[in-house]
């Protein structure tokens, strides 16, 4: 037997003005950024008045909350969706990035400039934490022995981060190397600082990547 849709007709009409709310959020962003995000030009633009919006979003905060867990579950569901063979960072490396060009507003809104005087719930911490326990997971199947450093030591101490994921230190070292360093190139190539000067950003990463999984 079919399912049939659980959801009150008025309970429908909400989730898909939420949505066209979000729509029209993203547009927004895209033309002005997040911090000049307007709940009142958006209720303009679809013909409601602010007070009427209001009943859907309470504030701009709570909105942009929702656009933040829509695109962190966005990026998760993609590295989750990779066809990683258990040894292949390259993979989620390449899915990330992407991930980000597709979206450039959606990555930026994560990984860019903290929009001021918002504060995202804790929730959004536990929603990150999912991607940073995929890449651990992929570098714990692709581990090998390699010299530690001073900072695997202080990471032994400091994992609160990874959560209870079972990663040995050197292994969370690699995750931050590869977060850090990669999250750098492609935050530069999106925020446009790589026009004009004359070389490939795709090869840059390449190249940045290549030396992280030699480095191991």
């Amino acid at each position: 037997m079919a399912q049939t849709d659980a959801k009150t007709p008025r309970e429908r009409y909400r989730t898909q003005v939420r949505a066209e709310i979000k729509e029209h959020a993203w547009k927004q962003i895209a033309t002005t950024g997040a911090s000049a995000l307007s709940l009142n030009a958006i209720a303009k633009q679809m013909g409601m008045s602010g007070p009427a919006l209001y009943r859907y979003y309470a504030s701009r905060d709570e909105l942009i909350t929702e656009l933040i867990r829509d695109a962190y579950r966005s990026l998760a569901d993609t590295l989750r969706s990779a066809p990683v063979t258990g040894t292949d960072l390259a993979v989620l490396a390449y899915a990330v990035r992407g991930w980000a060009l597709e979206d450039p507003q959606r990555y930026l809104l994560i990984y860019g400039t903290p929009v001021p005087g918002y504060h995202a719930p804790d929730d959004i911490t536990l929603i990150s934490s999912e991607i940073m326990a995929i890449l651990l997971d992929a570098g714990t199947a692709s581990a090998r022995e390699c010299p530690t450093t001073p900072f695997d030591s202080h990471l032994e101490h400091h994992r609160d981060w990874a959560g209870s994921h079972p990663a040995p230190p050197a292994v969370l070292h690699q995750a931050l190397s590869f977060w850090t360093r990669l999250h750098g190139v492609l935050s530069l190539e999106l925020a446009g600082h790589f026009t004009g000067m004359g070389f490939d950003p795709a090869l840059l990463f390449t190249a940045e990547l290549d030396d992280l999984l030699a480095r191991g």
